[in-house]
């Protein structure tokens, strides 16, 4: 494929009026959510897509003052020239390219991240073929089109908030309730107690991550006491419960029989085999929008297949990013569960008792024309070439960039 132009787009999805949450300790405030939409064209007029920078992993944003427009600003002045005018016949070779750049490690990361799926998509229209299928040459397996679903959502709510909107997502078909904890030890052990008693087939995940290391967090022996508890009262997983540099504390966690996940925040292909071989995780994370795409997951799914690690992908983001990681589990080896984000009035769900949704974000779904396949808690993967969807690019009009972080954390004692 010769390739003619890249380009990175900066979009937000307002959510207004803006959110306040309560957490231990403070207040979390919800403006926006980003996404960086990545479109590269060929000199066969062919399109390929992704998004880029639309990761809650570690709160970068928050945490490091990184912006999605500096991200699409990058797209344009650093990834753009190193691949405009390039014929390349390998995928892997766009990542030599990229890696010869100036930018720094986590920013070269993530433009790695969304090259390798535009240009996986590119391919699949060039051959007339899902990637899926494209996958599946390369692991030597037969894909499964048909992907069980978790729900991720749960954030900041009293106990009973919790069990309720589980029960929805039961009522809905999906295998689990992923779920933010946070509103303090005993809120948190009370919402472990409902939920293990409101499911009868779904199962129920805590996503610990960041919620309880914030400012005035836990601390060690707390998050020791509520992981033990969670195992106790069947949690399918408690994820990232520690810092994710924090490798020997997943291991001292893992030593209590708990089942741990985590992998997202890793901030390469390698730190996320790495934290599996381990031995502190029974469920590895990896994204393909984070971790060099297609082929930067690969190592990390070969190095769980055969062992007592599941690959399950992180997916936090718009329907486009489910698709991507969605052709990853169809045809990988021994993985067979899909993270899907709830956001409010999600158009691909059936009615629910109450929406499960965490907050409004509606760039998540018009990203794309059309709406995935969801019936009973299960994704049909399309077998359209490439990614399967097309991106409606009205969005570009619709969901200008608002400036500013797209969340706040104001802590108890300081001046919001």
């Amino acid at each position: 494929m010769h390739i003619t132009s890249v380009s990175g787009y900066a979009l937000s999805s307002p959510i207004e009026p803006v959110q306040e949450r309560p957490f231990f300790g403070g207040t979390r405030r919800l403006r926006k959510r980003d996404v960086v939409l990545v479109v590269v064209e060929t000199k066969a007029g062919h399109q390929g897509v992704a998004t880029a920078g639309a990761s809650s992993s570690a709160m970068r944003e928050y945490f490091e003052g990184d912006s999605q427009g500096t991200f699409a600003d990058v797209i344009e002045t650093d990834v753009a020239p190193a691949l405009e005018g390039e014929s390349i016949d390998d995928i892997r070779s766009a990542r030599d390219l990229l890696a010869a750049t100036s930018l720094p490690a986590h920013l070269r990361t993530e433009a790695i991240s969304a090259i390798d799926v535009a240009l996986y998509d590119i391919r699949g229209k060039e051959l007339g073929m899902p990637i899926y299928d494209l996958l599946a040459e390369e692991y030597e397996t037969d894909p499964t089109t048909e992907i069980p679903l978790y729900a991720s959502a749960g954030m900041y709510m009293e106990p009973e908030g919790y069990a309720e909107q589980a029960a929805a997502i039961e009522s809905l078909g999906f295998f689990g309730y992923k779920y933010r904890p946070g509103i303090g030890p005993d809120g948190d052990r009370r919402t472990i107690d409902l939920l293990a008693d409101a499911l009868d087939e779904t199962e129920f995940m805590l996503d610990t991550h960041t919620w309880w290391k914030l400012e005035n967090g836990y601390g060690r022996d707390t998050v020791r006491e509520l992981v033990e508890h969670a195992a106790e009262q069947d949690a399918y997983w408690i994820e990232e419960p520690v810092e994710p540099a924090d490798h020997d504390g997943y291991v001292e966690l893992a030593e209590t029989g708990a089942p741990l996940a985590g992998g997202e925040s890793e901030s390469s292909p390698a730190a996320l085999t790495e934290l599996g071989r381990t031995g502190g995780v029974e469920f590895l994370q990896g994204d393909v929008r984070h971790h060099e795409g297609f082929t930067g997951c690969r190592d990390a799914i070969e190095f769980c297949a055969g062992r007592e690690v599941e690959f399950v992908p992180h997916n936090f983001g718009t329907w486009l990013g489910l698709q991507a990681n969605a052709h990853l589990v169809a045809a990988a080896p021994e993985v067979r569960l899909l993270e899907y984000p709830v956001f409010e009035d999600d158009p691909a769900l059936g009615e629910a008792a109450v929406d499960p949704g965490m907050y409004p974000f509606e760039l998540a779904f018009d990203i794309i024309e059309g709406r995935p396949a969801i019936e009973d808690g299960r994704l049909s993967v399309s077998d359209a070439p490439g990614l399967g969807v097309e991106v409606d690019l009205d969005v570009l009009e619709e969901y200008p960039f608002v400036e500013g972080p797209w969340t706040e954390f104001h802590y108890e004692g300081e001046t919001a």
